[in-house]
């Protein structure tokens, strides 16, 4: 049964063909800089790579272009061979804390969400109409970034402001990146001797979004991002947890008087970005970081608002068993990684020096008789939303 695993964004369509339930990866590609003269489409498949700039003027133009590719290769011989389409959707709010069959009127509730990730929902709901038409025998799966952490403890998810406000306007935290959390416990669970189920696992996701996730006998009880994937640590352009009165005083003194001008500079202009003024890229900043002092700080300042989160979740689990560490920073950056286990020494934790340097690879990074564990686990969260997508199709395709 073919499966297609859909990640969109604004500018940016990410997509896995498995077969199942093989777990096999057919082929793989992404279209990037949508809407461009020079949009770029790159496709995998049988250890071939193709990758060419053409104009992509739009949406459906990008979607018809990616199943055509594959009809043209035989990958499949009609657009109908692709039984179920996953879809990557950012904000579930209490509304969806599972994944879901896309309904009319699940596309109308995802829509209704992008108060919640209005950066997000409503291109993967248009993404999800769009496959739709397309495709209209094929099932249509919604998968959330929220639901792994939708039963996270009452006392981790409300802010403290007026309750009516939570009851009224359901402002609480949300979390994000739940996809790749879920798939972090999942393989922890299989890495880990006798599994994670009585064990306090904290998951690191250091991308270009960053979250950090306290899991607890296998279930999320916490998580960084809040009611919006803008708050919790330094990330590549987001400025992560910040005072809100600032909003105002800054607002003031550039002379902004649209609140979503100010959110924009929080969420595209801060964070590594604005602080090292070089790059929002990891590596860009940690070549510079001997000789300039702003990519010094940048490094700093986002190393100490990790190790404050994995502190704090220690604190709250009553101790940790296992430090995971996934996504772009995360699997790529040995000196990250080196750096936040070396904060935590003093509870026993030995780095393997030769496995840390390992790049992109599913490994233990400490050696066996550190008291606590730490891995490497590159994410998949394609798989993941792949799999929910399964379930479904083999439920309907009966």
């Amino acid at each position: 049964m073919k499966i297609m695993a859909i990640n969109a964004g604004s500018s940016t369509l990410k997509w896995k063909l498995f077969e199942m339930p093989e777990k096999k990866t057919i082929a793989s590609g992404m279209i990037d800089r949508l809407g461009s003269p020079k949009s770029v489409f790159k496709l995998k498949y049988n250890g071939e790579k193709i990758e060419h700039e053409e104009a992509i003027e739009s949406n459906e133009i990008a979607v018809l272009l990616l199943l055509d590719a594959l009809k043209e290769r035989h990958i499949i011989e009609k657009f109908e061979d692709i039984v179920a389409f996953g879809h990557r959707v950012v904000a579930g709010g209490e509304v969806f804390k599972k994944s879901e069959i896309v309904t009319e009127e699940n596309l109308d509730k995802i829509l209704e969400l992008s108060e919640y990730a209005p950066l997000h929902n409503k291109v993967e709901a248009y993404y999800i109409d769009v496959f739709k038409k397309l495709v209209p025998k094929a099932i249509q799966v919604a998968v959330f970034d929220t639901s792994f952490f939708a039963d996270i403890p009452e006392v981790n998810y409300l802010y403290s402001v007026d309750l009516a406000d939570y009851e009224q306007f359901k402002a609480r935290r949300y979390g994000a990146h739940g996809t790749s959390h879920r798939y972090i416990a999942q393989r922890l669970n299989e890495l880990v001797d006798g599994g994670i189920n009585d064990k306090n696992i904290i998951a690191m996701h250091l991308g270009s979004g960053a979250s950090i996730s306290a899991i607890k006998n296998g279930k999320a009880v916490d998580i960084s991002m809040g009611f919006t994937p803008l708050s919790g640590i330094t990330m590549s352009t987001r400025s992560g947890d910040i005072d809100v009165s600032i909003l105002p005083y800054l607002m003031k003194k550039l002379g902004l008087t649209d609140i979503d001008d100010m959110i924009d500079i929080l969420n595209h202009k801060s964070g590594l970005l604005g602080i090292s003024g070089i790059s929002a890229d990891m590596r860009d900043i940690e070549a510079e970081e001997d000789t300039n002092k702003r990519a010094k700080l940048a490094l700093d300042i986002y190393r100490n608002r990790i190790v404050k989160y994995v502190g704090s979740y220690i604190a709250e689990m009553g101790g940790v068993d296992v430090l995971a560490f996934t996504a772009g920073v995360g699997e790529n950056s040995p000196e990250v990684r080196e750096d936040i286990l070396d904060a935590f020494k003093y509870l026993g934790i030995k780095i393997d020096t030769d496995n840390n340097k390992l790049r992109g690879k599913e490994v233990r990074i400490t050696t066996n008789d550190s008291k606590i564990a730490a891995y490497t686990v590159p994410t998949d969260e394609e798989l993941m939303i792949a799999q929910d997508t399964y379930k479904f199709a083999q439920l309907l395709t009966l």
